[in-house]
């Protein structure tokens, strides 16, 4: 075997165990007895005894299902309208000449270097004043402030890789411009809006700086995750991280055929 394969896969292996081996852990802190993992002073690092002691004590003592269901609600919430603002937006800018549209999509991306903390402060004042500070909508806001620059990307690539002769061929048969829309372009480019979707969705999922200082009353999962964590419980982080990876992997899985290369690259042809 050449030393370039070799190289190849130990640099595979690699990488696939810095992702796997802090999802193992997991698993074996939530399954095994606290006396074996948390309480060990040289904690086990295979299952010694299975339990589901963790799981039923954290669910029972700990607010689960609120954070769980907030979460849920604002994470759809911001895919759905990464999808309803980024297709027009996306669809707008393949339509443009290609500098331009490059230009556009510069200053959109500009927003995501500027620090979740600096922005969210201001915010907060003024969510206060709207009544949407510690709400879905309003958190949802926010975070659609990091997705919907990153959907328009997607999406404008996925859009510039329609030829521009179906359009033409839907008008000259025609169709009109809702028509061609609805009929034609969205079918073809459904593989970049999942995936702008399914990016906006798991960022809100999992965002944390936004939703501690936006939402700390009624907290979302993450963050009622690092609060159990901050007040020494941390059999129910646990347990409520592993549920908490699930709907990740499962979404994952089902739309892993969404997820290639040239769907999250987006691109502006030159």
């Amino acid at each position: 075997m050449k030393a370039g394969k070799i190289l190849t896969y130990v640099g595979a292996t690699i990488f696939t165990l810095y992702f796997l081996v802090p999802l193992y852990l997991l698993f074996l802190i939530a399954f095994s007895p606290a006396k074996f993992t948390l309480e060990a002073l040289y904690p086990s690092l295979i299952l010694k005894q299975f339990t589901l002691n963790n799981l039923i004590y954290a669910f029972t003592q700990y607010d689960f299902i609120s954070p769980f269901l907030k979460s849920f609600f604002v994470a759809s919430l911001v895919g759905i309208l990464a999808i309803v603002l980024g297709v027009p937006a996306g669809y707008g800018l393949s339509r443009l000449p290609s500098r331009l549209a490059y230009g556009i999509i510069v200053l959109l991306l500009i927003t995501n270097m500027v620090p979740g903390l600096i922005v969210a402060i201001p915010i907060s004042v003024e969510f206060i004043k709207l009544h949407l500070f510690d709400s879905i909508p309003g958190l949802a806001l926010v975070q659609e402030l990091v997705t919907l620059p990153l959907a328009v990307f997607i999406l404008q690539g996925t859009f510039s890789a329609v030829p521009r002769e179906i359009e033409y061929q839907a008008k000259m048969d025609g169709a009109s411009t809702f028509s061609f829309l609805t009929d034609v372009l969205m079918p073809v480019a459904l593989p970049g809006i999942v995936t702008a979707f399914l990016i906006s969705w798991m960022f809100s999922w999992d965002e944390f700086t936004y939703a501690i200082l936006l939402s700390p009353i009624h907290p979302t999962l993450p963050v009622e995750i690092y609060l159990n964590i901050e007040r020494g419980n941390e059999l129910a982080a646990v347990a409520f991280s592993l549920v908490f990876t699930i709907p990740v992997i499962v979404l994952t899985l089902i739309l892993q055929k969404y997820l290639k290369g040239e769907y999250l690259a987006g691109g502006v042809k030159y």
